[in-house]
């Protein structure tokens, strides 16, 4: 065993034992662990963390930790000014393509809001911790979870652990981890299915929306797969308000 000095910032602080937050403390770790064994230890899951400073000097998850080194590890957008520079990225940057989703069970009112805003979302509460680590490793989706061993998970690339209970609370905080604002794309998906919507033709509404609908509107759009149409009624209105004002708040 070797001896090393931890220091976890800011929101890291969550996940580790209580005596351990807000200082620097030493811990004994097994020779050759790496750094991201040692984190995970600790009760941090990868996905959380942006930086990791190794005696002054960034370094990546597979650094070996060595007898009286002191680690630093910070999370997302909380690194000092200048210490990114040159750090080796621990993972992809992301960009606009990456920003697809899958949720938990916990999280599906936080899934229809993301598919609301237009962002593909892959939902459904029966799915079992294993089935979301394989669909986010083979369709490259941020797995969104309030499990933190869930994101442990070695294949699991890229994750937020979301700590705000109520689902606009919840979009916030993603919007404003992920920077999602700028890339809302309101009702472009179904809420329900998760598949693109597309402008209905002439006559394929018929029978699927009300009368008074038909001739207080006149555009619609379907989903090909539960087969809802919907329009720019009140509803939609309010929908598109508050997806507005969720956005603006995560910026």
């Amino acid at each position: 065993m070797v001896k090393a000095r931890f220091h976890f910032h800011r929101e890291l602080n969550d996940f580790l034992a209580r005596s351990l937050r807000g200082h620097a403390f030493v811990w004994a770790c097994a020779k050759s662990s790496s750094t991201k064994h040692m984190i995970e230890a600790l009760g941090v899951p990868h996905t959380e963390v942006d930086l990791i400073v190794r005696n002054g000097h960034p370094v990546g998850f597979d650094a070996q930790i060595e007898a009286d080194d002191f680690i630093e590890v910070y999370p997302a957008h909380r690194a000092p000014e200048g210490m990114t520079n040159g750090a080796p990225p621990l993972r992809p940057p992301l960009r606009a393509s990456d920003l697809r989703f899958i949720a938990d069970a916990h999280l599906g009112g936080l899934a229809q809001l993301l598919r609301l805003a237009g962002f593909d979302t892959n939902y459904d509460n029966n799915f079992p911790d294993d089935e979301i680590e394989q669909l986010a490793h083979d369709e490259s989706r941020i797995v969104l979870t309030r499990d933190r061993e869930l994101l442990k998970r070695r294949t699991v690339l890229r994750g937020c652990y979301v700590r705000a209970l109520q689902p606009d609370e919840q979009f916030r905080e993603v919007s404003e981890r992920l920077d999602l604002a700028e890339h809302v794309r309101a009702f472009r998906l179904c809420l329900m299915c998760n598949a693109p919507l597309r402008p209905a033709v002439p006559g394929e509404i018929d029978g699927r929306v009300p009368d008074g609908v038909r001739e207080r509107h006149t555009r619609f759009v379907t989903c090909d797969v539960c087969r809802r149409v919907f329009w720019e009624g009140s509803h939609w209105r309010r929908m598109r308000a508050r997806i507005d004002a969720l956005a603006e708040a995560g910026r």
